[in-house]
């Protein structure tokens, strides 16, 4: 393999990578508020590319992503408070039960909605045919947006929940809910600003892969399977870590390719996961309990 392949691999798996820990991070504000593992996670980023995409019609790109992404963060409060603010002491099960019940419910209400057919939003920066070179490595300008989309999200979250009133609340619901109670957190409100906070960010993700990776109205299971492994890879509840453990199944799955047909590339995040969980479940950077006090 030469250096000019080789890095045509890294790059194909950097781009990946990004995506799938952008999905994860999704994961982690749920769960840090929660506990809970929201396996609709991955409707939230298909909603948001395919609402963006009917809405572009109509109005500039950006402000039909803008659009899409408050549109989506309400669909996610909305889903709490139908779905979960009226259980009484639920358990973790039984909240991870409803969730995978409301991603077949929203999967075929967008079936419905949209229909089979593929659809993308445009490029932001050129078209399918502009790229630029790095270390030999022909590179989309779009993947750049998506890395870059990625490093902002985990510096914004990072500075939300240590800088800001609603992300030490959060914190605290993420250690002990029920001392959080006790202090006057409004816990329940914590969970619909976790729920909202998660869907926004699935959506922001959803439009910024539309040009490469295309939507549909079932992309969100791969991406949800996907997003779960870096979760869990990285320790979930650590978002730096996510964005890590995304770089490693991103690049782990693009040298796949090289050694194994094409069509095992998607099982490769089930096997990672399930070593994952034999062998370490706390995930490659701790435990949960380590990283409700030293993530942040």
């Amino acid at each position: 393999m030469n250096l000019d392949l080789l890095f045509q691999y890294i790059a194909a798996g950097l781009t990946y990578g990004f995506i799938y820990a952008i999905v994860a991070i999704g994961f982690n504000i749920i769960y840090n508020t929660t506990g809970i593992i929201n396996f609709a996670q991955g409707e939230f980023v298909m909603l948001g590319s395919m609402i963006a995409i009917s809405l572009h019609p109509f109005m500039p790109l950006f402000p039909a992503i803008v659009l899409a992404v408050v549109i989506t963060m309400l669909i996610g409060a909305i889903m709490e408070i139908a779905f979960f603010r009226w259980i009484e002491s639920p358990t973790i099960l039984r909240m991870i039960i409803i969730t995978i019940g409301l991603s077949i419910l929203i999967r075929e209400a967008a079936l419905a909605i949209w229909g089979e057919n593929v659809r993308a939003l445009p490029y932001f920066t050129g078209n399918e045919v502009t790229s630029v070179s790095i270390l030999g490595a022909r590179v989309s300008p779009q993947v750049l947006w998506v890395v870059g989309v990625c490093s902002v999200t985990v510096l914004a979250l990072q500075a939300f929940f240590k800088f800001t009133r609603y992300g030490w609340q959060m914190r605290a619901c993420a250690v002990n809910r029920d001392a959080a109670r006790l202090c006057g957190i409004k816990a329940k409100n914590m969970v619909t600003l976790s729920f909202m906070l998660s869907a926004g960010i699935g959506a922001l993700a959803g439009c910024v892969v539309s040009p490469i990776t295309y939507s549909q109205y079932n992309m969100g299971v791969p991406l949800a399977i996907k997003g779960f492994t870096v979760a869990i890879l990285g320790g979930l509840g650590n978002y730096l870590a996510a964005v890590a453990g995304g770089i490693v199944l991103g690049i782990i799955e693009s040298f796949s390719v090289w050694v194994l047909p094409s069509a095992y590339k998607d099982s490769i995040a089930i096997g990672i996961l399930l070593i994952i969980l034999f062998f370490r479940p706390g995930g490659l950077f701790g435990s949960k309990e380590e990283l409700a006090l030293k993530e942040f």
